[in-house]
């Protein structure tokens, strides 16, 4: 039989940080794009532009920024949303319902995305410097020290800029990742047709990023266009307005390698998440109880031990190694027993 394994809260985290590592190059020609006043290039063509100008190593520009992005971003909303999720579940002896899901991936990527705005902010300008004149470019060295300086040259409150804009896509993308992964997984496992392995998993993830960059496209464009400018809008209405000026496809602008980054980014992290949780997660409590009750608390094992002593001292550790393991197991025992 199949163990039942929870994740870890910072598995998500740490998942989201694998996928980023291969994805990079596509997030930084998307944010490319999006910052083009006028569509002057294609997704291809700013790519062979990126590597003609700077070489290929400047597609991975702003990747430390990236990386402490995601633990910060993702590691929030995926503690919150697999956390209390487990926990409803095993309240409720059963999966919650799609609404709670959506309400409750909302939250989690509502918080995440304002905890995540500093960092994010710096992996917008360390990778819009590529493509910026020498003169005009920040230089930031890493992530800490784009912090830094932002605080300096333009005081702590510009670190949150477009943390409205931030939040709200952190929300939408976790609506179209986390709850739409749970759910297109469950529906697909519903079936009967296949069983919960790597498959269904791509399955799952690919519908959830595609949900995922539907919703949030808009609002990426806009955040985008905030994090990068130092004075150019005054506020979010402002940034909305002058965007709209360009037409309505200026807030899908990007699109096809925002979902080329972002489909392959979710398929691989719920790909890493799912074999994190399999081999390095936490058997569940029912899961502990039903292993319990397999397997006695090792007392023939114990007693061998005992009856294997020769001396005084070796008989009171044996003694004493039997004595904790027999309090830890009837702890769980009786633990699971007031959950089941």
């Amino acid at each position: 039989m199949q163990e039942n394994r929870v994740s870890r809260w910072y598995f998500g985290g740490v998942s989201s940080s694998a996928a980023a590592c291969v994805t990079h190059p596509l997030d930084l020609i998307k944010v490319h794009l999006q910052t083009q006043q006028e569509v002057r290039m294609r997704m291809i063509g700013m790519t062979l532009n990126v590597v003609r100008r700077e070489g290929f190593l400047a597609l991975y520009s702003g990747l430390t920024a990236s990386l402490c992005r995601q633990m910060t971003y993702s590691l929030s909303r995926f503690a919150i949303y697999e956390t209390v999720r487990d926990k409803m579940k095993r309240k409720n002896k059963g999966p919650m319902p799609f609404h709670q899901k959506v309400l409750l991936g909302a939250f989690g990527g509502f918080t995440g995305g304002f905890i995540g705005t500093p960092t994010d902010l710096v992996n917008v300008r360390m990778q819009n410097d590529v493509k910026m004149a020498a003169e005009f470019r920040r230089n930031y060295a890493h992530v800490f020290d784009g912090l830094l300086r932002v605080c300096k040259e333009e005081g702590l409150r510009k670190l949150f800029s477009g943390a409205s804009m931030a939040s709200s896509r952190g929300a939408l993308v976790s609506v179209g990742q986390l709850a739409c992964y749970d759910q297109s997984k469950e529906l697909v496992l519903a079936t009967g047709y296949l069983t919960d392995n790597i498959f269904t998993h791509f399955l799952a993830s690919v519908f959830a990023g595609g949900s995922a960059t539907i919703l949030c496209q808009p609002l990426d464009v806009v955040k985008t266009r905030l994090m990068n400018s130092e004075v150019q809008y005054g506020s979010v209405s402002h940034c909305l307005t002058e965007t709209a000026k360009l037409g309505p496809n200026a807030f899908y602008k990007g699109l096809v390698p925002a979902a080329i980054r972002l489909i392959p980014h979710t398929v691989l992290t719920f790909i890493f998440l799912e074999q994190l949780k399999q081999h390095f997660g936490t058997l569940s409590l029912v899961e502990t109880d039903r292993c319990a009750r397999r397997h006695p608390p090792g007392m023939q094992l114990m007693m061998a031990m005992m009856m294997h002593t020769h001396t005084r001292t070796e008989t009171h550790i044996a003694f004493s190694s039997f004595s904790v393991y027999l309090c830890f197991w009837m702890r769980t025992r009786k633990r699971c027993q007031s959950l089941v």
